[in-house]
């Protein structure tokens, strides 16, 4: 397994460095901001349950901040009980501040998808339903493109079983969470971490890309 997922991992590098030649060089724009301002961009990710997901990248060098919500659906400003139920359109999602300078939107599609089952559609380990798929939101041609590479490379690898259920579709309105799931991990590490072991997440990572997956550097393997 550990060989497989060294070999996805080429696999995607290769693509990714394909696409970003494809892309060339960002063209400076009327508007810019002034030198020695940082500039900031957004990504966007559905991985079934937010806690979850916001652990990977919080710690990432590069990412300014990350936020838990809900996206992709019909509601304006729905509750968790709404996305709960099923039947608001959203996904559990994750909107990421970043800075390009520091990390490139390359790496943070590596720790997406080594963070989620891609296999599955409508679910992500114990949780299951729309508001748990795995979608990548792309802002931009740019991000649509290396997100699009990204899966066409992990499909043509077949290592995965199955084919890749990730939705790839433009970004939308993104509604940040309550108070209380921001930063959960953190403000209740072990609820946290008994919620994601009895949900059986980095067993699954685990069988999937290895015990080299990338959830291991910034959650800690919990289960």
């Amino acid at each position: 397994m550990k060989e497989d997922a060294m070999t996805i991992g080429v696999v995607l590098g290769l693509a990714l460095a394909g696409a970003l030649l494809v892309a060339g060089p960002a063209q400076a724009k009327e508007g810019a901001p002034a030198t020695g301002v940082r500039r900031v961009e957004k990504a966007t990710f559905a991985g079934g349950c937010f806690w979850c997901m916001e652990a990977p990248f919080d710690k990432l060098d590069g990412v300014v901040s990350v936020t838990v919500g809900y996206t992709g659906g019909r509601t304006v400003k729905p509750t968790y009980e709404e996305v709960s139920a099923g039947g608001s359109g959203h996904a559990e999602s994750i909107e990421i501040v970043f800075d390009p300078a520091k990390i490139g939107y390359d790496k943070l599609l590596a720790v997406f998808w080594r963070n989620v089952d891609p296999t599955t559609p409508n679910r992500q380990f114990c949780d299951v339903g729309t508001q748990y798929r795995t979608a990548i939101f792309y802002h931009g041609e740019e991000q649509k493109r290396l997100a699009e590479a990204t899966k066409k490379a992990l499909e043509e690898s077949r290592r995965l079983p199955g084919g890749i259920a990730t939705e790839i579709v433009p970004a939308a309105a993104f509604w940040p969470a309550e108070e209380y799931h921001q930063h959960y991990y953190r403000r209740n590490p072990v609820r946290y971490k008994f919620y994601r072991y009895n949900c059986g997440r980095d067993r699954r990572l685990e069988e999937l890309w290895g015990r080299d997956a990338e959830h291991r550097a910034a959650g800690g393997r919990s289960g």
